[in-house]
């Protein structure tokens, strides 16, 4: 996919959020959470291959902490696997993945302290 096709299915993704990230995006927006600036839906590219970019796109992502955070709902529970392989592709590359299940966020401040923990 090329680099401006990744940046529309982005936006989309941000124009669509699940019931779960706009519950979380409330908190960590703005740099509401200990001054971190998290960003949504942003493309993460990992390879460039003859025009054609192989990335994820992590749910929620501060740059400061190379910290990318996964909100797992049941659609992770068919794809385990490819959840895993994502997770080493972004580790090697230096990012730091931290998964929170869907159900979590009704204890919200043990989520964000959940987050903070992870911080450098």
């Amino acid at each position: 996919m090329h680099y401006i096709e990744i940046k529309e299915l982005a936006a989309r993704f941000r124009k669509n959020p699940t019931e779960a990230e706009k519950k979380l995006w409330k908190y960590i927006r703005n740099m509401k959470l200990s001054g971190r600036k998290f960003l949504r839906q942003h493309p993460i590219i990992y390879q460039i291959i003859k025009n054609d970019c192989f990335f994820f796109i992590p749910d929620f992502y501060c740059d400061k902490e190379k910290l990318i955070i996964e909100l797992d709902g049941g659609v992770h529970d068919d794809r385990i696997e490819k959840d895993i392989h994502r997770d080493k592709i972004l580790q090697n590359l230096g990012f730091r993945i931290l998964h929170i299940r869907n159900e979590e966020l009704s204890e919200m401040e043990l989520v964000l302290s959940k987050i903070r923990h992870h911080f450098l």
